[in-house]
């Protein structure tokens, strides 16, 4: 039987990864057999500049860690060479692990979660090929700007010919009031 203060990390242990649950928007399940270390060094620097915490978990600890974090759904997803990508953004993890896991034939994605609920693996396969937040925010505001910007440029292209001066002219000719008085209707005679 183990002792009490092993039994009391396993327990901070799981409140840790619990924590980790719990404060994710997103994690990505793999299975990290036959990677070689060369590769693994890259794919933990790819993940930490896409801010995403990756932990190599006991699969005991993870299955107690998932269900006191209300991720009950995860079945015998923790079996085997077990670890876990943790990210605030919706598609980091997928997308890193998901290009690790194609490129290398033994690495494969087991599961995932996206904003509290259990995702299957098309869905982790869709928000892998997402671009990265701040291009989506980059092609959303372009999307905005485009027809403000080619307005811009028409009333610049009307002001460079000299048209808003003569448009303005011809306006202001139209509104003025006749300088020549029309002649006067003679009153019907009596």
């Amino acid at each position: 039987m183990a002792s009490e203060k092993v039994l009391e990390q396993k327990k901070q242990q799981v409140a840790e990864v619990a924590q980790l649950f719990k404060g994710a928007c997103s994690g990505v399940i793999v299975d990290y057999k036959g990677i070689t270390v060369e590769d693994d060094t890259k794919m933990r620097k790819e993940l930490r500049e896409a801010d995403v915490k990756y932990e190599v978990v006991k699969n005991s600890i993870l299955t107690r860690a998932a269900k006191e974090a209300g991720f009950d759904g995860f079945g015998d997803v923790f079996t085997g060479t077990t670890a876990i990508g943790f990210a605030q953004d919706e598609v980091a993890a997928a997308r890193v692990l998901s290009n690790y896991a194609d490129k290398i034939d033994s690495f494969s994605v087991k599961g995932g979660f996206l904003n509290g609920e259990i995702i299957d693996l098309a869905m982790i396969d869709s928000l892998a090929k997402l671009p990265p937040r701040d291009i989506l925010l980059a092609t959303v505001c372009n999307a905005f700007q485009a027809p403000i910007a080619a307005l811009a440029r028409a009333v610049q292209a009307i002001v460079d010919k000299g048209g808003v001066e003569e448009a303005t002219e011809e306006t202001a000719d139209a509104a003025a009031p006749a300088t020549e008085e029309a002649p006067a209707e003679e009153a019907p005679a009596e």
